[in-house]
């Protein structure tokens, strides 16, 4: 995998996250379930791009910044997340990220 790679995944987040409609984001952030449905989703299709689990957790750490950052939590795991991500360091961070990302894919 080149460096460039892991550059154009993380512009291709940001370009899905700003093309999302608010809509579709109150769908996919109303309940917790749903979102780790979503996030499933994505894991799986990265999977099957044969993208490796630290570029999944990468993808999952942009995703959790620009929530943290962007969109208020509509329940109480969302809550407990954002408040774990904003105590964390980038280190603790990104192992949140991988364990998000094991959440997701174990129940696929």
């Amino acid at each position: 995998m080149s460096i460039e790679q892991p550059k154009n995944e993380a512009k291709n987040i940001d370009q899905t996250i700003d093309q999302m409609s608010n809509e579709k984001k109150d769908e996919i952030l109303s309940n917790f379930e749903e979102f780790k449905s979503y996030l499933g989703d994505k894991v799986e299709w990265g999977k099957k791009l044969k993208l490796s689990e630290e570029t999944l957790a990468k993808g999952a750490e942009k995703a959790a910044n620009y929530l943290a950052e962007h969109e208020e939590p509509r329940n109480r795991e969302e809550n407990l997340l954002r408040e774990l991500w904003k105590v964390g360091t980038e280190e603790e961070q990104h192992k949140l990220a991988h364990m998000l990302v094991k959440l997701v894919d174990e129940e696929k």
